[in-house]
């Protein structure tokens, strides 16, 4: 085959590669990378509308930039499958999300092309302001690009490093991905001719020189002129708000013309000027007729077929928790008109899109804002109404200072749902729900409690609802349920009160949350060896059954807790119990399982806990260990 004959994709397996092509080729790269990319997901799953609205954009960025020198940050991630195509990782694309393989998200271990981690929105304004206020003062002359889709802009955290930013004057690049807001719609050769002139060295330096010509002019007059320069160039370009924020606004783009992409960023990359904003319209989805058709149920996707577009579905044999959620809080709130429902640009992931579609009124997508989700559903409590605050744990991190101060400190009640709760698979690390048993555990006024299947979550709901006395949490797993029996309606559990599950007299199993299913498997296990073993569903962290830890413990050769959290939690809050009444010392054998300390790598989630030393094997063998015992061997069970 000749080079001539040869797929682009094939010659291009760097960003340097890229930048010896030829501005007529690029077109061809990018339809060849948006195939690339649709294959690779197709088999791999994971997020694709974003990743295909933005290949012209990747294309342009890294043929005109010199990466990795100059740094190119993505944020959130979902966006950066083009990207690491074209930056070395073409060979390993199809072990995106899979066991060993790629992150779904940029990871600085990853790739010198990842020069900032993410998976959590709008971090990467902050993260390039950092960056280039450290090449100031080393005074390189690197150039850094920071792209964030017009969902991360919903964050106060964009807004935050935007204004910083503007006081600082550094030059940094602010590539404004809008595939869905639609800010401001770019409209055809006119918009892009504009954009151009305005980011070009002619009118920058235009621009300085009447600076310090109305330098010398009084300050009333100064002033005049640099509202009228401002009102002048926002009448036609828009981004004023950006203005305000000390950046120097260009745009709106067409953000899949690299006719239009490629002369405005040579304009931006060459300019003195501080901290400059690149405002691109893009459409999600582009160039894939399902993705485009549905971006919202293209965001994320499983293995697909390519020419249909048809995902497939993993049959369910019990309904996913989320759905249990979302179908128990409408419930409730079809008998009670004070309950309403908050979600931080998560609708869909968290279930509330059902009840959006039940009490349209009543349901709240606030943005990529958990912080103000989290005050606005405390505003919401002060005067008399039930918010449901739904956000998963990994992201309820984002909201903790809120938590602690606007709800806690008030004894608010607001209701949090705490989705995604312990390992989520593929997602890996950063999307964890490792830790909120313990950074809510130790908020006073706060009430936690773990569903350890379906049926008690919907009990959980329920009793959510009913309690008025302050804050209350709930968690729950990511994927189906266990398939007990459902019941109509939740009832309403006494606070602070756990259950026996399964009676035994030598080993105690105490779990909290979704490892009750191994716990119960676990004590099969035990039983075959001659150790009779009770299995108990704390249901709550806090208030900490204490009636129910100290009859375990008083009952038992050994007592182990098992959670799907990290140290700290619960088996920390049994630990002090048990301290405090002096049970620490009589011969009890205690052991808490908990996760690691360490970060755990994408996996099936099966896999992952096994790792974890949270399934059943892993619970016997600590048995064993916590009564001085060898592990028998396999097949030798006690008849």
């Amino acid at each position: 085959m000749s080079k001539s004959s040869t797929p682009l994709l094939d010659r291009v397996r760097t960003p340097a590669e890229l930048r010896m092509l030829s501005e007529s080729e690029l077109p061809q790269l990018a339809a060849e990378l948006r195939t690339e990319m649709i294959d690779a997901v197709s088999v791999t799953g994971g997020h694709l509308g974003a990743g295909l609205g933005v290949v012209e954009l990747t294309v342009a960025l890294h043929y005109v930039f010199d990466t990795p020198q100059d740094r190119l940050i993505w944020d959130v991630g979902h966006q950066a499958y083009p990207h690491k195509i074209l930056t070395g990782r073409r060979d390993r694309i199809r072990t995106l999300r899979q066991p060993g393989g790629l992150s779904g998200f940029t990871r600085r271990a990853e790739s010198e092309y990842d020069p900032f981690g993410a998976a959590h929105s709008s971090t990467s304004i902050s993260a390039g302001l950092g960056m280039a206020v450290a090449r100031d003062l080393a005074g390189r002359s690197s150039k850094v690009v920071a792209v964030i889709g017009d969902g991360a802009m919903s964050a106060g955290m964009a807004y935050e490093a935007m204004n910083n930013a503007g006081a600082l004057k550094s030059r940094l690049i602010v590539v404004l991905n809008d595939n869905d807001m639609s800010i401001a719609p770019p409209t055809g050769a006119m918009r892009a001719h504009l954009a151009r002139l305005v980011s070009g060295r002619t009118y920058l330096s235009f621009r300085e020189a009447a600076k310090q010509v109305t330098s010398r002019l009084p300050r009333f007059i100064r002033e005049k002129a640099r509202q009228t320069e401002e009102y002048a160039r926002g009448f036609w370009t828009g981004g004023t708000l950006f203005e305000e924020l000390g950046f120097y606004y260009v745009g709106p783009i067409d953000g899949h013309n690299l006719d239009h992409l490629l002369p405005v960023l040579r304009n931006v990359r060459d300019a003195d000027e501080g901290p400059i904003l690149v405002h691109v319209v893009t459409q999600k989805g582009k160039g894939y007729a399902p993705a485009e058709a549905s971006d919202d149920k293209y965001h994320g996707v499983s293995k697909f077929n390519v020419v249909t577009g048809e995902q497939a579905k993993a049959k369910a044999n019990a309904p996913s928790y989320t759905n249990v959620f979302a179908t128990s809080l409408v419930q409730e709130a079809g008998r009670d008109e004070k309950i309403v429902a908050v979600t931080a640009a998560m609708p869909n992931g968290t279930g509330l899109d059902l009840f959006g579609e039940a009490f349209p009124r009543r349901l709240f997508d606030v943005g990529i804002a958990e912080q103000h989700a989290v005050t606005f559903s405390a505003g919401l409590a002060t005067e008399g109404l039930k918010p449901f605050c739904a956000i998963y744990s990994t992201f309820l991190q984002r909201g903790y200072d809120q938590v602690v101060h606007d709800v806690a400190i008030q004894n608010l009640p607001v209701r949090f749902a705490i989705d995604r709760a312990g390992l989520v698979g593929a997602d890996g690390a950063t999307h964890a729900g490792s830790f909120d048993i313990a950074y809510l555990g130790c908020v006073p006024n706060m009430v936690v409690m773990a569903a350890a299947d379906e049926a008690e979550l919907r009990h959980m709901v329920r009793t959510a609802a009913a309690y008025d006395d302050g804050p209350i949490a709930f968690r729950y797993p990511r994927g189906e349920g266990v398939g007990v029996d459902m019941p109509e309606r939740g009832e309403v559990l006494e606070i602070g009160r756990g259950r026996i599950v399964r009676e035994g007299t030598t080993i105690a199993l105490l779990t909290l949350g979704g490892r009750l299913q191994e716990a119960l498997k676990a004590a099969e296990i035990l039983e075959t060896h001659g150790l009779s073993t009770t299995v108990a569903d704390a249901r709550f962290a806090k208030p900490l059954d204490t009636d129910l830890v100290l009859r375990l413990a008083a009952g038992h050769e050994a007592l182990v807790t098992v959670e799907e959290g990290s140290i700290g939690g619960f088996g920390s809050y049994v630990l002090h119990a048990l301290a405090a009444a002096g049970r620490l010392d009589e011969g009890l054998a205690i052991r808490t399982l908990v996760l690691p300390d360490r970060f755990i790598e994408q996996n099936k989630p099966e896999a992952m806990y096994a790792e974890a030393g949270l399934d059943a094997a892993a619970i016997v063998a600590r048995v064993f260990e916590a009564l001085g015992r060898a592990m028998p061997r396999q097949g030798s069970a006690k008849a």
